[in-house]
């Protein structure tokens, strides 16, 4: 029965694993593994492990190629690698947020982009090339970090906010309905953050076994504003709470380690 049980639980564990890879990702997903998607939420951290470590080894790749080559191509993998799922609903909350309250979800649904999308874009990719420039060489570290507290931040939503659609309804819906609490649904994205630490550490990476903490700055309040600005979350808010939680990230450890050279 033990035994069974066992089963069970890594084959759940593997399908919510692999369903957050396909969820989160273009990545391929290896052969003879059957996806799921019930708690991907949880596992989307790893997935962003993935996604700033490929950031991570082209920016790498690309030194001496000069800083706006680095900046163009690591933002556009960026984008890609993770399908435009939260760019867009970055864009769609911009919307609603600029439409108020009576309409707020209405233009959250509508598939054409306004006005406030589009600068909404425009800030989280300035946001975003400023502190990789801010950061320079260290310009890996802080984008593996960031990765992982932008997947974090919608975890943190999830469970202070409840969901602005109706039960069921909305393309993450999912997510409510097999909601855990925050601590099951946490532990992976713990394990992630004591993992980059270890490795920083061991690396000998400087400051990087702590520096890459304060991302968690923006994974708080990013979603505690758009939630209490929303009233609560959906699916784009979400997204809305990767990239600018990403965005934040970056920014804020760059201006802490241009700070610290500066002193230096």
């Amino acid at each position: 029965m033990l035994a069974v049980a066992k089963a069970s639980f890594r084959a759940a564990w593997l399908g919510d694993l692999a369903g957050a890879w396909i969820f989160y990702s273009v990545l391929p997903l290896p052969p003879g593994i059957r996806p799921r998607f019930e708690r991907i939420a949880r596992f989307a951290p790893w997935v962003a492990l993935a996604i700033g470590g490929l950031e991570a080894l082209l920016w790498w790749l690309l030194a001496g190629a000069g800083l706006v080559p680095q900046l163009a191509l690591v933002l556009a993998l960026s984008s890609w690698l993770s399908g435009g799922l939260h760019l867009d609903g970055a864009m769609d909350t911009a919307d609603g947020l600029a439409a108020g309250p009576k309409r707020c979800l209405e233009a959250m649904d509508d598939s054409r982009v306004g006005a406030s999308g589009v600068q909404a874009l425009l800030q989280l990719l300035l946001l975003r090339a400023g502190g990789l420039a801010l950061l320079a060489a260290a310009a890996p570290w802080g984008l593996v970090w960031a990765a992982l507290w932008g997947r974090i931040a919608p975890l943190l939503a999830m469970q202070a906010f409840p969901y602005l659609r109706e039960p069921g309804a909305g393309t993450a819906a999912f997510h409510r309905q097999h909601w855990r609490g925050l601590l099951p649904e946490l532990t992976p994205a713990l394990l992630a953050l004591a993992g980059l630490s270890a490795l920083a550490g061991a690396l000998a990476a400087g400051s990087w076994w702590w520096l890459g903490w304060l991302g968690l700055v923006p994974a708080v309040l990013v979603p505690w504003q758009l939630g209490r600005r929303l009233g609560g979350h959906s699916g784009d808010s979400y997204g809305a709470c990767v990239e600018w939680s990403v965005s934040w990230s970056l920014l804020l450890m760059g201006l802490i380690n241009w700070a610290a050279g500066a002193a230096g």
